[in-house]
């Protein structure tokens, strides 16, 4: 932690807060954790036990100072429980602020300006790293190879005959219908007018399962449906 003392401190910084800091943050750093910046509160007035911010590669630190300085309290959320980090600046200093996922606002006031701006683009770094992991930022641009032109399959479709005369295909035992066209001496026989109410409507249910079994098309259902319906 003293090694790297030196990359943390800068002209606005107080050498004795920063290095007590890091000396009570030896023991709390998990394996592979390294602190990125530390930032020390400082009011216009004297502060003898100034709040402190500690940001490490994987979460933000809160360091307190309790009972005179004797004790320090520590509060941290992952990088995951972030949800964004501000910073405004006044003529007095500087507000990091930043909110967690569950819509919680923490702010530390009265930071050195050049200390807040640090502990914004670090938070930023993360944040964006997290959001994008394993994005490298000098990474070629990815060359779209041109697709070869492929030729739609064709599928031959079978020849399929027009049928003019529906008769042709109904068969008279399964229908029960017998067509005019082909037994033109019973359309002259029985016509449609002559036929009952009752008959006209089985004459017109029939037409309805022949439909229905596509054994003829909807228009030509349509036409024998209003001709019957002249007569009911």
């Amino acid at each position: 932690m003293l090694d790297n003392l030196k990359k943390l401190l800068n002209e606005d910084q107080d050498p004795k807060a920063i290095e007590k800091i890091s000396a009570k943050l030896e023991n709390l750093l998990m394996s592979h954790e390294e602190v990125g910046y530390i930032a020390v509160q400082k009011k216009p007035a004297i502060t003898v036990f100034p709040d402190s911010i500690v940001v490490t590669n994987k979460r933000i630190i809160l360091c307190k100072p309790k009972n005179l300085g004797l004790s320090m309290e520590f509060v941290d959320y992952d990088w995951n429980d972030i949800a964004g980090t501000f910073v405004k600046e006044g003529i007095l200093g500087a507000d990091f602020t930043f909110t967690t996922q569950s819509d919680l606002t923490h702010t530390v006031d009265y930071l050195p300006k050049n200390q807040a701006r640090k502990l914004y683009t670090f938070a930023k770094e993360q944040l964006d790293a997290l959001k994008n992991p394993g994005v490298v930022p000098t990474a070629a641009p990815v060359v779209e190879t041109p697709k070869a032109e492929t030729t739609p399959e064709t599928i031959e479709e079978p020849e399929v005959e027009e049928v003019q005369d529906f008769a042709e295909i109904i068969p008279v035992a399964q229908s029960g219908y017998r067509d005019e066209k082909q037994f033109p001496e019973a359309a002259a026989e029985q016509s449609l007018a002559e036929l009952s109410q009752d008959a006209l409507f089985e004459k017109l249910q029939n037409y309805k399962k022949l439909l229905d079994n596509g054994l003829i098309l909807q228009g030509e259902y349509d036409r024998l449906k209003a001709e019957i319906l002249k007569y009911l």
